[in-house]
């Protein structure tokens, strides 16, 4: 701002020196000119005071440097020059400053010369006798003498320049010392040129939009980074030169790092071949998906690529942990497969004990054993089937109704229930309950019990 302040004054001031430069030249020009014509207008009285006392002859002595005396009859003859031969010169009588010479006394007229490039000025006098007496002068005289004063102009303008110089960079610091002084955090409370008062308040006020602004930046900030650092799953950012922008806790224990490696190259804190390949699929794709184990653990990584107008500002990478997922669905394969087994074991008796009887290989006395059994297989069929349908229910997560009951209650109920079939083992139940009441499901607590019963009598030993 200094530089253009000092530039701006001495600019103005090297104009200023130049116009009075020309203006000094021109009235300069001017006056000598003026003061030509005065002395031009006096020698040329006294010379016709003389001529008039001493007539032509007067005027072959009179040597008067620089003009130029003429003599005309008042036909406009020529009757004497002073540069030039008297009969080689055409008629004066239309001359302007004949004419006026003629009609009031006094002419003058200035004609300007193509051939000599020059101005010459030309004053006449009507003589008591009715001749014209002119003198004549060229400007190039008056040209000669600006012409002599021109270098002492261009020296005072020289000087002038330099002081303009020297006063346009003392300028300079002093009106921009004040602005350096502001202090641009509080606008309102500077002492300086009232002039910048509407600058200042509007300073202020957008001081105080960006505080708001810096406010809400810092709050958004600390929520992404508290919701971040609190995250099971690891959140990694980039730039667009793979350069860590922002790194959680859970993705700083994925890739095995202690510190912080924010500003360093992604390729510094993993050096895997396959994610740095995602890393790079996702960058020029904007999408990539990649599923390592790591620590014993079944970790899946989500590049996305970050884009503002079809600009890449970035990649973000998310870690979540697929380990329990898959072992759930490892879990939900093997419960198929049980299920599948437990299924066909009970069908399968079933469909032989009813091609037996219908091919009437079962002796009669024998067919209520069958049909028996065929009734117990069918009831265990049922018992699957609801034990599926309950598991289904509580895998969709569906909130089943609470209500508080007597878990001794139901035990026994449950125990009831399997008395036959352990009496068939040979096996004896017996309970020792305690009163007891809980909140739950009845239903889920009664099939839990009775699980636990029937693997008690299935897995145990008979008598």
């Amino acid at each position: 701002m200094t530089k253009k302040i000092f530039r701006s004054i001495l600019f103005s001031s090297l104009i200023a020196v130049i116009l009075g430069l020309l203006m000094a030249t021109f009235f300069t020009y001017k006056h000598f000119g003026s003061v030509q014509e005065q002395k031009l207008r006096g020698e040329l009285r006294l010379a016709a005071t003389a001529v008039e006392e001493c007539g032509e002859e007067y005027l072959q002595k009179l040597e008067v440097d620089g003009l130029r005396l003429t003599l005309i009859n008042p036909d406009g003859k020529v009757l004497y020059d002073s540069k030039v031969e008297a009969e080689s010169m055409e008629n004066h009588a239309e001359r302007k400053e004949v004419k006026e010479a003629l009609l009031y006394g006094e002419g003058s007229s200035s004609r300007y010369s193509t051939t000599r490039l020059d101005k010459t000025i030309y004053h006449a006098i009507k003589l008591k006798n009715g001749e014209i007496l002119r003198v004549s002068v060229s400007y190039s005289t008056v040209s000669a003498v600006v012409q002599g004063l021109l270098p002492l102009f261009l020296l005072a303008a020289l000087i002038v320049a330099l002081v303009a110089l020297v006063v346009a960079k003392s300028m300079a610091k002093s009106i921009v010392a004040p602005l350096d002084e502001v202090d641009l955090e509080h606008p309102l409370e500077n002492d300086t040129y009232e002039e910048l008062s509407p600058f200042l308040l509007r300073l202020h006020r957008l001081n105080e939009r960006v505080e708001e602004q810096l406010v809400k930046l810092r709050q958004s900030a600390d929520e992404f980074n508290h919701i971040s650092e609190n995250m099971r799953e690891g959140l990694v950012l980039l730039n667009d030169k793979k350069e860590l922008l922002s790194i959680n806790p859970s993705a700083m224990k994925v890739f095995g790092v202690e510190e912080n490696p924010k500003g360093e190259n992604f390729l510094q804190v993993d050096r895997s071949l396959d994610l740095n390949a995602a890393l790079d699929e996702a960058y020029e794709t904007g999408y990539s998906a990649l599923k390592e184990v790591r620590n014993g653990k079944s970790l899946r990584f989500d590049l996305s690529r970050i884009e503002s107008e079809g600009e890449t500002l970035g990649l973000l990478i998310l870690i979540i942990d697929v380990s329990e997922r898959e072992l759930a669905e490892q879990s939900r394969r093997e419960f198929s497969a049980n299920v599948s087994h437990e299924l066909k074991t009970p069908l399968t008796s079933i469909i032989a004990s009813a091609e037996l009887m219908r091919n009437k290989l079962v002796k009669p006395e024998d067919s209520e054993r069958f049909l028996w059994y065929i009734e117990e297989e069918g009831r265990r069929l049922l018992e699957l089937i609801e034990d599926i349908i309950e598991l289904s229910k509580l895998d969709e997560g569906r909130n089943l109704p609470k209500e508080n009951f007597e878990l001794s209650e139901l035990v026994k109920d449950a125990t009831e229930q399997l008395r036959d079939s352990a009496e068939e083992r040979d096996i004896r139940l017996e309970l020792e309950l305690e009163p007891c009441i809980i909140e739950g499901v009845p239903g889920l607590a009664q099939e839990i019990a009775a699980n636990l019963i029937e693997n008690a009598i299935k897995y145990n030993i008979e008598g």
